[in-house]
């Protein structure tokens, strides 16, 4: 009888343990350097996340990657192999995105990125088929911008953009779409992400006399250039992409940047959203979770990108538990297998639908066009 009794005590305990075993999520964000203003409202987001999902209490281990290609990848090693995570998110901006892929396929551990260049998802193949990512693709924002300037009238554009894969991906996906609508590129520079100075880039893109300029930075970084083209007299119109969607673009740019035109998430103007718009709902928790704990209008679309990981990953972990246990790599296939098969997700950027060659599957559903007037985004319908 005692014996009984004792296994069948064991066997309580070992079900409790199951039941309850820990979920590792690891992140690789870019909270100081040149993408601060985009890695802190990250950081900030992951302290809302819930710390169980479907009974389950989860962990999420934040690693600084200083915005730094070498540091992300070996904080994914670390996470990897020091604090056996189930899954990864990160990095904030997409060289670091890149970087990390090689490392999350060979362990076979499903990443989600929160950056934006298409180039992390595809083309898709052997080892993207790990990862995922939770903003727009450049290629969808491109899309949006051309149309804006088809219908403006705008016939001849001039480009900067960092000289790194964001800038590479925007420049491949934007002089496409350009081509696409008869708009003439009449120039085409770099600068990099902590320059200081972009006279010579600016004089060269003015002497096009261009009818528009495309700025394709992200955080502050992308508010030099704008600057430079205002204090030498630039009167034309200036687009910039989503990669700037946050209040400190706003504060450095400060009068330099208004009347500019960005494609955005639709949670950078939740509250103006129509209410019939599918997004609304979803993009205005998350603002109200954010700003309850950091204050009124200090909601941003980076923080967003972070939480739509979460959803994701709240939306997949169920599904997954079924077919193995955190810690497994049994476990971590089937989160990349449930992760893969989401349909008509409701996130703060877009509606959520993977398939095996979608690792976004954002439709128009996932960006609104904004302008920048009296310092504060405008929903343009």
């Amino acid at each position: 009888m005692r014996v009984k009794l004792l296994l069948a005590a064991l066997s309580i305990v070992t079900m409790a343990s199951q039941a309850y075993a820990d979920i590792n999520v690891g992140v690789s964000l870019s909270a100081t350097g040149p993408a601060a203003s985009l890695g802190i409202p990250e950081k900030n987001t992951f302290a809302l996340m819930p710390t169980t999902i479907a009974g389950q209490k989860i962990n999420y281990i934040i690693l600084d990657d200083a915005s730094d290609t070498t540091k992300a990848v070996t904080n994914t090693k670390k996470l990897i192999s020091e604090d056996k995570v189930d899954a990864i998110i990160g990095s904030t901006i997409t060289p670091n995105s890149l970087a990390m892929i090689d490392v999350v396929a060979e362990a076979e551990t499903p990443m989600i990125a929160m950056a934006a260049s298409a180039r992390i998802i595809e083309p898709m193949d052997a080892k993207r088929r790990w990862v995922f990512k939770t903003p727009q693709n450049d290629a969808q924002m491109a899309i949006a911008i051309t149309q804006h300037m088809s219908k403006a009238g705008v016939k001849s554009v001039a480009f900067i953009g960092f000289s790194d894969a964001y800038g590479e991906g925007w420049w491949n996906e934007f002089s496409k779409m350009a081509e696409a609508r008869k708009i003439k590129i009449v120039a085409n520079e770099r600068y990099n992400r902590a320059d200081t100075s972009v006279t010579g880039q600016v004089l060269k893109l003015i002497s096009a006399n261009p009818d528009a300029v495309l700025i394709a930075g992200s955080g502050t970084p992308a508010a030099l250039p704008q600057k430079s083209l205002k204090e030498r007299g630039y009167k034309g119109a200036i687009y910039q992409t989503h990669g700037v969607a946050n209040n400190d673009f706003l504060r450095v740019g400060g009068k330099d940047v208004e009347g500019t035109w960005l494609p955005a998430g639709p949670v950078l103007v939740a509250g103006q959203l129509p209410d019939a718009n599918p997004l609304k709902k979803a993009a205005l928790e998350y603002v109200k979770k954010y700003e309850a704990a950091h204050g009124a209008g200090s909601v941003s679309t980076f923080g967003a990108h972070a939480w739509d990981a979460g959803l994701l990953l709240a939306h997949a972990v169920p599904a997954a538990l079924k077919k193995g246990k955190p810690g497994t790599k049994e476990f971590r296939v089937a989160l990349r297998d449930a992760l893969e098969t989401t349909k008509e997700l409701a996130g703060a950027h877009g509606m959520f639908n993977m398939s095996p060659s979608d690792h976004l599957g954002f439709d128009q559903r996932a960006y609104v066009m904004v302008q920048i007037k009296d310092g504060k985004w405008k929903l343009q319908q």
